[in-house]
This record gives structure tokens, C-alpha cells and sequence, in this order.
């Protein structure tokens, strides 16, 4: 008994356990910091999808993150390029911070460590996104910054296995989205109300929606290592011209398009309603019990 009580405690805490001796009021400063990052990240894919859109509709092409960045001339555009830097930065510290100070309630078992270094990885991740919104901001032509670093990498000797596990490894968070979506465990950290209880459909099927166009990402970058050809990988840009080649291509990235829309109301739904369990009062009701009552 002694030893399974050591075992709950210290190798695979109760999320209960963790939280038991919390004081909501204590991390309160990290709410602010989780909307702003969560409404800066809905606004990106706000945007891309809506350019996105616009540009198939008028019989161009559908573009990633700082295609579309570049394509917002003028006062708003740069009015909206900025909150998404703010946004983005906010994003990547937020979850810096939420791995930190453990605001998930993980502990420090494996399964603890593996998912708030996670979280600390795609704050890394979306922090490059807020210097793509900076340097648009300049008007800079980094446009091929990205391949040319993927280049000099794919040169070293290593550099393809390197790339290769990069790809790989994007390819699992992909998956990892679909199955979010799928298995719909994102409703553990939701708060239940009139909006998310009606609205909960359009959530799942903008998990899926992300996780797919990552999962096309992650694998044409492990095309690109295979071949050794770094022309090949790319970002979100990258996902729709490949889906745009292939049979009933637009229709695709049409309904890609709308599935990223949907994934920017996830985004603004957890900057609203997104329950921190070391942030957030204990009697709030999460969605999962509401739906499965």
C-alpha cells in the first residue's frame, strides 16, 4: 500500500492531487497571457484562411501564414499583422509559462515531462510565426529563408535524418490534432455553456481540419528529406499546393479553407473559455461532463 501510495504521489500524480492544495487567485496573472496567445493564433488562421478563400475564388492560389501576412497592404492590414505578432509571442510565452509553472497540472511523471516539453516546443514554433508578422511588417523578402536554411541543413551529413525526424515528428503532432479532434478529449479543458455546447461540431472538425494540413506538412518534409531536396518541404503554402495538384484539387483546399476557419473558433473559443486548471475556479463545469450527462 505504502509503495502504491508513493507511486500516486511522486511517479504518477493524480491531476486531483496536484491541484488540491492550489489557490486559483495565485495564477490568475495567467489568464490575460493565455486569451491574448489564443486570439493571436485565431487570427492567423483567421487570416490565411480567409485569404485564402478570397485568392481561390478569384482564380489564384490559397497561401500559407506569411503569403497571406504580405498580402495585407495599408493601415488595417498592418493594424492586424501586429496584433497577430503580439498575438503569436504572447502564444509562445504562455505556453513557456504553462509548462513552467505546471498551470496544466501534468506533474513530473514521463507522460508529464513529454507533454510540457511539448508545450515549451510549439511555443517555439509559433514565436516563428511572430517574426514572419514582424519582418511583413518591414516588408522584408524573407520569403525563402525557410528553404534556404532547410538547404544548408539537407548539405551537412546528417542533414537529411535531421530534417527526416523533423518531418516525422510533425507528422505525430498532426495525428495528434486528428485524434483530439476524433476523440474530442479538448472538451476536458473547455468551459460548458450555451456557445460551446451548440458550437462543439464546428471545434471538432477544426481540430481535424489543423491536424491534416500539419499531417501534409510534416510529410512533405519527409519527401523533401528522402529526396535530399529541400524545395520540396514547406509550410502551410506548401499543403495547399500540393492538395490544389491533385484530383478535384480546389474543391480540397476549399474545404481545407473552411475546416481552418473553423480551427480559428477553436482558438477564440479557448481564449474565452479555455479552463486552466491551476488558473480557474474548481466549480466551473467543463464540457465533456455536460455532453456525457
Amino acid at each position: 500500500m505504502a509503495f502504491a501510495e508513493f507511486l500516486r504521489k511522486h511517479v504518477v500524480p493524480r491531476r486531483s492531487d496536484i491541484l488540491s492544495d492550489i489557490n486559483p487567485d495565485d495564477f490568475a496573472w495567467a489568464m490575460p497571457i493565455m486569451r491574448a496567445g489564443y486570439g493571436g493564433r485565431g487570427i492567423v488562421y483567421l487570416v490565411v484562411a480567409g485569404v485564402s478563400l478570397w485568392s481561390v475564388w478569384h482564380g489564384g492560389e490559397a497561401e500559407g501564414a506569411e503569403s497571406a501576412m504580405r498580402s495585407m497592404d495599408g493601415l488595417i492590414g498592418m493594424f492586424i499583422v501586429s496584433i497577430i505578432a503580439a498575438g503569436m509571442f504572447a502564444y509562445a510565452i504562455w505556453r513557456c509559462i504553462d509548462s513552467f509553472w505546471d498551470l496544466e497540472a501534468f506533474g513530473t511523471s514521463a507522460r508529464g515531462i513529454f507533454a510540457r516539453t511539448a508545450m515549451v516546443i510549439t511555443g517555439l514554433l509559433h514565436s516563428v510565426i511572430g517574426v514572419l508578422a514582424v519582418a511583413a511588417l518591414g516588408y522584408r523578402n524573407s520569403g525563402d529563408g525557410g528553404r534556404s536554411l532547410l538547404a544548408a541543413v539537407m548539405q551537412t551529413p546528417l542533414g537529411p535524418w535531421i530534417i527526416g525526424s523533423a518531418g516525422v515528428a510533425t507528422v505525430g503532432a498532426g495525428l495528434y490534432y486528428i485524434n483530439k479532434g476524433f476523440s474530442q478529449s479538448y472538451r476536458d479543458d473547455l468551459q460548458a455553456n450555451h456557445f460551446t455546447l451548440h458550437w462543439n461540431p464546428l471545434l471538432r472538425a477544426g481540430l481535424c481540419a489543423q491536424g491534416i494540413s500539419i499531417l501534409i506538412v510534416g510529410a512533405l518534409i519527409v519527401y523533401a528529406a528522402a529526396t535530399v531536396d529541400a524545395s520540396k518541404a514547406g509550410g502551410l503554402g506548401s499543403a495547399f499546393d500540393w492538395l490544389h495538384d491533385q484530383s478535384f484539387g480546389t474543391p480540397l483546399v476549399i474545404v481545407l479553407c473552411l475546416g481552418l476557419l473553423c480551427f480559428s473558433l477553436f482558438c477564440f473559443v479557448n481564449a474565452a473559455f479555455r479552463i486552466i486548471p491551476k488558473a480557474s475556479d474548481k466549480s466551473v463545469k467543463n464540457l465533456a461532463s455536460q455532453i456525457s450527462m
